[in-house]
């Protein structure tokens, strides 16, 4: 058993600032320790998934050697595998995964854990996430994350520590003060029942006139949104989502906290919106000023044949203002776009416009001849993170392994 301290003191050595997570018993001692040193940010994501993707954000634009662990109980990799899979290992944002090992063979646990433990071996080997067992002496520390951050460096993919039951002993929390809630928007409505709804190309362009590249950075939403925003105007401070549905925003989020310097714009979807409403509170709770939610809501998932989603049923605005977004408006104008991008950010908090289009996508639209990789190079290196300039060495190394 070691105490808190000594991983997180030897991780904080190694660069290791960032903290996201879903709670676990076992990770308790961690939580506590991290929460009340100012100096190391812990943010508390409403799913697992929200968590990778967000501190996969602050991997994107961290500088000074600054690097983010992902806390969860292994049940929750079930939602982590989508950020896991086509997040992290697509775009090489590696980060160190600390996964508790509930329901472990031959130590009694409660049901639900009963499958979960005798897999999640096998789920992290299925991914391709080399991982070992968490120290539990204070000499084993230091090598264990060397082992770990000499595999996100030769790599750019994450690496796991499986914690055992009792690994860490328990640290306590002290009586803290709730948070003051942030004050809350009201949303409001420009809704003007235009005849002709405005396509998803008018909003983008938009979008473009009011982000340039000197200090905002654009990242689009998986599907369509992202091909229509390459096909109009390839940038370099410009990321299309692949995958991932759902996570962009916690992605943003995480690049946000991080880089206070930049403007982040997120351009969302109604259909990834709806998957991970929840990441809407912690954007509301943890969001910062510079942090702008662009959601084009065309009530379909168009880019897998036109299929209606649920949005005529919800109101964007109301649920970003109920989780505290300092700023939420929907319409159905380019006018309204204009005029929130044209704003400088509130100060309380991020903001959202909600903007209705029409459905509909142009013939031939053409699929980015980048790869991903070279995309977040490019715009690790635009923003001058430390990311950009370690990648070529990192593809280059896991393109060897890959070929013997």
């Amino acid at each position: 058993m070691i105490e808190a301290a000594q991983f997180v003191e030897a991780a904080r050595a190694r660069g290791f600032d960032w903290y996201a997570g879903v709670p676990c018993s076992y990770l308790t001692p961690f939580i506590n320790y991290v929460l009340q040193d100012p100096t190391l940010h812990y943010v508390s994501a409403a799913n697992e998934g929200d968590a990778v993707a967000l501190i996969a954000g602050v991997t994107l634009g961290a500088r000074g050697g600054r690097r983010g662990i992902t806390m969860m109980q292994n049940s929750g990799l079930g939602n982590a595998v989508s950020p896991l899979t086509s997040l992290t290992w697509t775009f090489r944002l590696p980060q160190l995964l600390i996964v508790t090992w509930r329901g472990q063979p031959g130590v009694a646990d409660e049901p639900q854990h009963a499958l979960m433990g005798p897999v999640t071996p096998n789920m992290l080997d299925t991914m391709e996430i080399p991982w070992e067992t968490f120290p539990t002496d204070p000499a084993e520390v230091g090598p264990a994350l060397d082992r770990a951050v000499a595999h996100m460096d030769a790599t750019g993919r994450p690496y796991a520590l499986v914690m055992q039951k009792g690994s860490v002993a328990p640290y306590p929390l002290k009586e803290q003060a709730r948070p003051a809630p942030r004050p809350k928007a009201v949303p409001r409505a420009a809704l003007q029942g235009a005849p002709v709804l405005p396509t998803r190309r008018e909003a983008l362009q938009r979008v473009i006139a009011h982000s340039p590249p000197g200090k905002t950075v654009v990242l689009a939403s998986t599907g369509f949104c992202g091909r229509e925003l390459y096909a109009l105007d390839d940038r370099a401070n410009q990321l299309y989502m692949v995958g991932s549905m759902g996570c962009l925003t916690p992605f943003a989020l995480g690049l946000a906290l991080a880089r206070p310097d930049l403007d982040v714009i997120a351009v969302d979807g109604d259909g990834a919106a709806l998957m991970r409403m929840g990441v809407f509170a912690t954007l509301g709770a943890y969001g910062p000023p510079n942090l702008t939610h662009v959601l084009l809501d065309n009530g379909a998932h168009d880019s897998t044949g036109g299929q209606a989603t649920v949005s005529h049923n919800v109101s964007f605005a109301g649920v970003a203002a109920a989780c505290g977004y300092a700023e939420a408006v929907e319409g159905d104008s380019l006018a309204v776009l204009d005029e929130v991008l044209a704003r400088p950010a509130a100060e309380a908090g991020p903001r959202l416009v909600a903007l209705s289009i029409s459905a509909g996508t142009p013939d031939g639209l053409p699929r980015p001849t980048v790869t991903p990789v070279e995309v977040r190079t490019r715009l690790a290196r635009h923003i001058g993170a430390d990311i950009g300039a370690d990648l070529d060495t990192a593809a280059a190394a896991a393109a060897v392994q890959g070929a013997k």
